[in-house]
């Protein structure tokens, strides 16, 4: 079992910046890979990005490329999500995960076994 607990969203203006955080207990997280996910109201829950999920490397959706920044600090076992230049549309619920074998699954998030419990992010504009 892995637990996840995220942190870090709130309420931001067009073209700032916010720092999420996946603090983790339970099993080992440094042996999954992590994944943030967002859901927009009445969409679905779409990728974000993910780290150790593909050859080791990270991956980002195409929409936050360039804007976001995955990372992880195994020491304290914790995932961040770097977001600047935010834009209204970026408004959403971002879940944390972390997956064991995620393979070229990645971006699906069917391939993960655990989720945190979701933290607000509004973008004003």
């Amino acid at each position: 079992q892995v637990q996840l607990v995220e942190s870090g969203g709130g309420l931001v203006q067009a073209g700032g910046s916010l720092r999420l955080s996946c603090a983790a207990s339970g099993r080992t997280f440094s042996r999954y890979a992590g994944g943030w996910f967002r859901q927009a109201p009445g969409k679905e829950r779409e990728f974000v990005a993910c780290i150790d999920c593909r050859g080791g490397s990270t991956v980002y959706a195409d929409s936050v490329k360039g804007r976001f920044t995955i990372s992880r600090d195994h020491a304290k076992n914790t995932m961040y999500l770097q977001m600047n230049s935010l834009k209204p549309e970026d408004t959403a619920v971002y879940y944390c995960a972390a997956g064991y074998s995620t393979g070229s699954g990645y971006s699906t998030a069917a391939r993960y076994d655990y989720w945190g419990q979701g933290t607000q992010v509004t973008v004003s504009s």
